[in-house]
């Protein structure tokens, strides 16, 4: 099992990345906005779902990994850092606006919003890239079961990002109007999120693996 100050420590770095404004936060923001807190809820649980995939299948392929190729976790480990610093200067240097508030969406059934939440994570390359250079993190094989300490990771991650993005359905127009009238929270949260993909690609390059 993980221990519980490097949980936390996952939990926090956790929290951080889903307070960065990104696609699922957009998604979620415009469909409450243009069809309701009830839309938005079921979009998120499609999001949720698709976490869920993602986490299932890097999981099951860190273990197959780690078993199947000696050193495998140290090269793992160290492609994870050249990508967290990716992300880091990505981050700083994207132009992408947020969204767009006045934009109207095409309304939908609740089957084709679960379905297209689901979707936006599921074929969304980059979240597995981003969980197999994050999870190496904090797994060790001294913790036990790889599987185990994948899945441990995912339930924490799962409820952390259940929790804020359903604040973030039911606040929607108090967020959207925040985002709008603040713009300078952008600059400021690129520059954090940059800061701590780094921070965390630098505690990456120096764990020891006994």
């Amino acid at each position: 099992m993980i221990p519980l100050n490097d949980l936390l420590l996952f939990a926090l770095a956790s929290l951080i990345m889903v307070l960065s404004p990104g696609p699922n936060m957009i998604y979620l923001i415009s469909r409450s906005l243009s069809q309701g807190k009830r839309a938005g809820i079921i979009s998120l649980f499609g999001i949720i779902c698709g976490f869920l995939f993602h986490i299932l299948m890097v999981s099951f392929g860190l273990t197959a990994i780690f078993f199947a190729v000696p050193y495998a976790f140290v090269v793992v480990k160290f492609l994870g850092v050249g990508y967290l610093l990716y992300l880091a200067y990505t981050t700083v240097v994207s132009k992408k606006q947020l969204f767009d508030a006045g934009k109207s969406m095409k309304k939908d059934t609740p089957l084709k919003l679960f379905h297209i939440g689901l979707l936006t994570n599921v074929l969304n390359p980059k979240m597995a890239v981003f969980y197999l250079s994050f999870f190496p993190q904090f797994i060790k094989p001294e913790y036990g079961s790889i599987l185990g300490q994948s899945f441990q990771l995912g339930v924490v991650q799962i409820i952390i990002s259940f929790a804020v993005n359903f604040l973030i359905v039911i606040s929607a127009a108090k967020m959207a109007g925040w985002f709008v009238k603040k713009p300078i929270w952008l600059r400021i949260q690129k520059w954090f999120m940059a800061s701590v993909l780094t921070g965390l690609a630098v505690k990456m390059a120096f764990a020891k693996v006994k």
